[in-house]
């Protein structure tokens, strides 16, 4: 009888295993800032087409469906459930039997987001009632958010197969792809905004088409790389499989636990519907907080999932502390100072990126008020996948849903008590309140499960980083406080001085580190020295 793979070698050791997570966060994030950065070209010109008029509202209000079952139900509880069964598989049986296990998952996931989808355009109408509260005085916008929630439905499907494929490569650990692969959903969206739209009696449904088109192509362009690992998923009908069911069990309670955000973002667009633009203030509010929770804190959960769940697959409980405990030092030492800057420099950066065509100045100050609301609770949102993602290796889903449901209550109660005062940015900031919450309670629960993790060490990191964000808030507020934002247009002028300030701010922030001499930057230098290394090898040997 065989070994299982992996035996005969000996575990890798804390800093390799540190050095991996980065190096795989580092890909991620190179891949996700591309994505974001489209996905910005792409808002931009969403913003300037279509502005925070009602066809915006009721876009985003009916994207917001199938966005929620995506996080819930596919990149949420299903990548949550299905990489620590998979590794397992991958790890300890046969490459035939982690085949059979990804085909069988493939194939009842397959059926099971089909028979959500049909219901999801079948019930359309009632669902765009119950979401879009706000628009029941105005059929016309009522109407028109169902027929983007028909639309934009099957997304769902196609979003739900991507997941799965980036579980199995992302077990693999094969991150390229799966990272890329949201670039080709927003070159769609931008492509039908501008090709298709015009063609259109009601432009906003071409955006909707792209949606769907864009899905489709995430799913589409990770399956070379399941071809080449013989990963290639076949259909296999067999929901009463060990690992399915293992899978499935692990989902029920997940569903709430990694989502918890966006279920939150849920409240936030039901009771935002209720303001006009709400939906729409909200939305790009929220784009900007993904943007470096996008790059670094899903990005670096991504990365060490894997990581955990080999290690308490092999029972290492120290190996799995010391990995969390320099994960959330890696994502406060970049967060941090990315929730400063975007509490400083809210208006610049809205006015600029968004402040054109049907987006007018009143629309800025609201969005940028969002922004300062959602701000306050990026390091809550990017630890949070952090801890969680410590709870799923351990294959424990449960008390990540139970924590969940009860921030869920008290983003209804702090939304219901900010929203008078505040209008709709009382939502963001009870959104934030709630992400606090639940990782206050995540972590104090895991601290007591899994033993002392070295909390010293990760408050001595945020120490050195609030110090060196000090030149980093100089730079902010000279560049808020530039005469050029009371001009009108100028806009290389504005470009240029939110781009220096900017480099001026990191440089400041890593310098200070540098004198530090903080093993966070000593980390990021040593990949960024060994890749340049490697190159220079290349080109020589070139």
């Amino acid at each position: 009888m065989s070994e299982p793979a992996g035996a005969a070698t000996s575990p890798p050791q804390p800093k390799d295993e540190n050095h991996s997570v980065v190096k795989a966060a580092g890909l991620i994030g190179l891949a996700t800032f591309s994505s974001r950065i489209l996905g910005f070209i792409r808002d931009m010109v969403l913003a300037r087409l279509f502005g925070a008029t009602a066809a915006a509202d009721a876009f985003f209000v009916a994207y917001r469906i199938p966005n929620l079952l995506r996080e819930l139900f596919a990149e949420g509880s299903m990548s949550a459930a299905f990489i620590p069964v998979f590794t397992e598989y991958h790890t300890l049986r046969s490459k035939q039997d982690a085949w059979e296990l990804a085909s069988a998952a493939f194939t009842t996931l397959l059926t099971i987001v089909t028979a959500i989808t049909l219901i999801g355009i079948l019930g359309a109408p009632w669902i765009a009632w119950l979401i879009g509260w706000g628009f029941h005085d105005d059929p016309g916008k009522l109407e028109l958010t169902a027929l983007l929630t028909r639309i934009m439905f099957p997304y769902l499907l196609f979003i739900s197969l991507a997941a799965l494929a980036m579980g199995v490569l992302n077990s693999m650990r094969a991150f390229a792809a799966p990272a890329f692969s949201p670039v080709f959903f927003n070159i769609f969206i931008i492509g039908c905004a501008f090709f298709l739209a015009p063609l259109m009696e009601q432009p906003i449904l071409g955006v909707a088409i792209g949606v769907v088109a864009g899905g489709a192509a995430q799913f589409a362009m990770q399956l070379p790389g399941l071809h080449v690992r013989g990963m290639l998923f076949g259909l296999r009908f067999q929901p009463q499989h060990p690992g399915v069911k293992r899978i499935g069990m692990l989902m029920v309670p997940s569903l709430l636990g990694l989502s918890v955000t966006q279920i939150n973002i849920l409240v936030s667009t039901f009771l935002g519907s209720l303001f006009p633009g709400g939906p729409t203030y909200l939305f790009y509010g929220m784009r900007l907080i993904q943007f470096p929770l996008g790059i670094f804190g899903v990005a670096l959960a991504t990365a060490i999932l894997p990581t955990l769940t080999a290690q308490a697959a092999r029972g290492a409980l120290d190996e799995l502390r010391t990995t969390l405990g320099f994960g959330l030092r890696m994502i406060f030492f970049i967060i941090l100072p990315a929730m400063l800057g975007l509490i400083l420099l809210r208006q610049p950066i809205v006015h600029l990126f968004f402040e054109h065509g049907s987006f007018t100045k009143t629309d800025t100050v609201a969005t940028a008020t969002a922004v300062l609301c959602y701000a306050i609770g990026l390091w809550a949102f990017a630890g949070v996948r952090i801890i969680v993602s410590a709870y799923y290796s351990l294959q424990d889903t449960k008390t990540p849903a139970i924590t969940a449901a009860v921030a869920v209550g008290a983003n209804i109660v702090f939304s219901l008590l900010l929203m008078g005062p505040l209008g709709a940015p009382g939502l963001a900031l009870a959104t934030a309140l709630a992400s606090m919450l639940n990782g206050s309670i995540l972590v104090g629960i895991l601290n007591r499960r899994l033993g002392r993790v070295d909390w010293g060490s990760v408050g001595r990191s945020i120490g050195r980083v609030l110090l060196a964000c000090i030149p980093l808030v100089g730079a902010c507020l000279w560049v808020a406080n530039a005469k050029v934002w009371t001009h009108e247009g100028q806009w290389i002028a504005k470009s240029v001085m939110l781009g220096v300030g900017i480099g001026l701010s990191v440089a400041g922030y890593l310098g200070v580190h540098g004198l530090l001499r903080s093993e966070e930057l000593d980390v990021l230098l040593g990949i960024v020295k060994k890749k340049l290394g490697r190159a220079a090898r290349t080109v020589a040997g070139g």
